[in-house]
C-alpha cells in the first residue's frame, strides 16, 4: 500500500470538500449515557467538516465509570400508612417499609405485604 504524507493527505482532502482541523488544548472529553460516563483526559480531537456536517474524532484512553443513580425522596402521607394497616393488619412500622420498598405505590405495598 503507498504511503501519503500528511500534506499529500491534506491536499485531497481539501479537493475532496473536507476540511480537517484539530483542536488544541483539549482537556477533557466526556460522554455520557444514561447508565454510565466515558471520559478521555487529554485527548486528540480532530473536526471533520464535509458539507454541513461536523465529525469529531477523539482519540486517546477512555475510563469507563457507572453513574450513580440518585435515590427518588418518596413522600408517605400518614393515610397512606393508616390505609396499608387497616386493609393488612400489620403494624404502621411495617406499612411505612413496604410504602418505601414499593415507592409508594399502595397496591403494590398490599400485594407485598400479603406475600409475606
Amino acid at each position: 500500500m503507498k504511503r501519503i504524507s500528511p500534506r499529500e493527505l491534506r491536499r485531497l482532502s481539501r479537493k475532496m470538500g473536507l476540511e480537517i482541523k484539530e483542536i488544541r488544548d483539549v482537556k477533557e472529553v466526556k460522554i455520557t449515557t444514561s447508565d454510565k460516563e466515558i471520559v478521555f483526559t487529554n485527548p486528540i480531537v480532530t473536526v471533520m467538516k464535509m458539507g454541513n456536517e461536523m465529525i469529531y474524532q477523539i482519540a486517546g484512553t477512555p475510563v469507563e465509570r457507572e453513574i450513580e443513580k440518585e435515590k427518588e425522596v418518596i413522600e408517605i402521607s400518614e393515610e397512606d400508612i393508616q390505609l396499608l394497616v387497616a386493609q393488612t393488619g400489620v403494624s404502621e412500622e411495617e406499612a411505612k417499609a413496604a410504602l418505601i420498598e414499593t415507592n409508594g405505590d399502595i397496591a403494590k405495598a398490599i400485594l407485598y405485604l400479603q406475600s409475606k
